[in-house]
């Protein structure tokens, strides 16, 4: 979202969430054992290189209403929903130095962009994990591509919410320009990210730390 898009109220209490969640990702991480970890070190600073990149391309005409692949889904499942925020914080901070995104709506696109996708993430994991399925098929289509897809329609359906409570887009204008257009936008979301966890499950599966390898057969 871009600058002016939000009002005072609503950018003080994206803010606070922000931090609120923040705070928790910075306190879930052990910090010892990211340090030890040289691969955990490399898919996290590389993941955040790579989605500064890939956040650089986006279609849309209406401001705010930008469209681009979110990718967070896979990171959620690589590092885990609080390693994957603080990498995608990284990669918006990225953003903001290229001048695509404005910093003093950092806390607001870090919420929508980053922290909303990986909760959901993270949520359809533990489901996928209270489940108990036997069939490795399961963690690859619900963790990755039902996951993908459905993070992407959370996050999407927040930033409309935001948008027309501060009055800056009517509901029609949101449904005709955005909502509607949503399944599309999950189909891409959830095949790129279902893809990538589906490599990662054949050729690294260490590198997945949510998937518990000794559950399927």
């Amino acid at each position: 979202m871009t600058d002016n898009l939000l009002s005072t109220g609503q950018w003080l209490l994206t803010a606070v969430l922000f931090l609120l969640i923040l705070g928790v990702a910075v306190r879930q991480v052990n910090w010892r054992a990211f340090r030890q970890d040289n691969a955990i070190q490399h898919s996290f600073f590389g993941a955040a290189v790579i989605l500064g990149f890939i956040w650089q391309l986006r279609a849309g005409i209406s401001p705010g209403l930008a469209i681009h692949v979110f990718g967070i889904t896979v990171i959620t499942l690589m590092l885990g929903w609080a390693l994957a925020v603080l990498s995608g914080l990284l990669a918006l901070v990225i953003t903001v130095i290229t001048g695509r995104e404005p910093l003093v709506m950092f806390a607001a696109n870090g919420l929508v962009t980053v922290i909303i996708p990986a909760l959901v993430s993270h949520g359809i994991m533990l489901w996928e994990r209270r489940r108990n399925f036997r069939n490795f098929f399961a963690y690859i289509f619900f963790c990755g591509f039902f996951g993908a897809g459905l993070s992407v329609a959370v996050a999407g359906l927040v930033m409309c919410l935001l948008l027309w409570t501060g009055g800056i887009y009517t509901l029609d204008e949101l449904v005709n320009e955005y909502i509607r257009y949503l399944p599309l936008f999950m189909l891409p979301e959830g095949f790129i990210n279902g893809t990538f966890v589906t490599g990662l499950m054949v050729f690294h599966p260490d590198r997945l730390v949510t998937l518990d390898q000794s559950r399927y057969r």
